[in-house]
């Protein structure tokens, strides 16, 4: 069976080394999984003025992780916490009350970072938050992977060889998992909103 696996670069940058470990991650996945990136660049900043009326980037963004059996979070930690553009993606999907997009879907947190802390805390953040939204999380393995200029190449390729490994066991692990939770709340349940 296909999982089809939304995921998102919490980094607006142009050149990303989050963006280098999402192809990495994806190149290294078992078959089964299939990746579309939710963008999160044009959205503008929540506001409850606009639950009545969703502007189309936000329609967008809820779509698409509803098409999503899965949701993949691939992101930089900035001042010790969850980056303000991935952070405003989320308050988006999760609203309007009652319609929580993020429900039920099995969810993935990795990052890269050029510090030691490697993206732990946003990783803390971003468990709580999700937590609150009745996202179910793949706990272990953490990937809090410190980078340099050679970690990743521009295709995504990974330079050592321990790393790559690691890498496609977290893929596998989370490929197990999708399918862990989806057999719970299949087939009756996949993609519901929660009410």
């Amino acid at each position: 069976m296909t999982y089809r696996i939304g995921y998102f670069v919490g980094s607006l940058s142009s050149s990303s080394i989050n963006r280098r470990l999402a192809q990495a991650l994806i190149a290294l996945a078992p078959d089964e999984l299939e990746f579309t990136e939710i963008p999160i660049g044009d959205l503008p900043l929540y506001s409850p003025d606009h639950d009545a009326d969703y502007p189309a980037p936000a329609r967008a963004l809820k779509d698409a992780i509803e098409a999503s059996d899965g949701i993949l979070f691939v992101s930089p930690e900035y001042n010790r916490s969850i980056p303000g553009a991935l952070k405003n993606a989320i308050d988006w999907g999760s609203r309007p009350w009652g319609t929580n997009s993020f429900a039920r879907k099995p969810t993935g947190i990795v990052g890269a970072s050029i510090g030691a802390v490697g993206t732990a805390v946003m990783q803390s953040s971003m468990r709580s938050v999700l937590s609150f939204l009745n996202a179910p999380q793949l706990n272990s393995p953490e990937v809090y992977i410190q980078v340099t200029e050679q970690t990743f190449g521009d295709d995504g390729s990974v330079a050592d060889s321990s790393l790559e490994q690691f890498l496609r066991h977290y893929m596998e692990e989370y490929g197990s998992f999708v399918e862990r939770v989806l057999s719970v709340t299949a087939p009756g349940h996949i993609g519901d909103r929660e009410q």
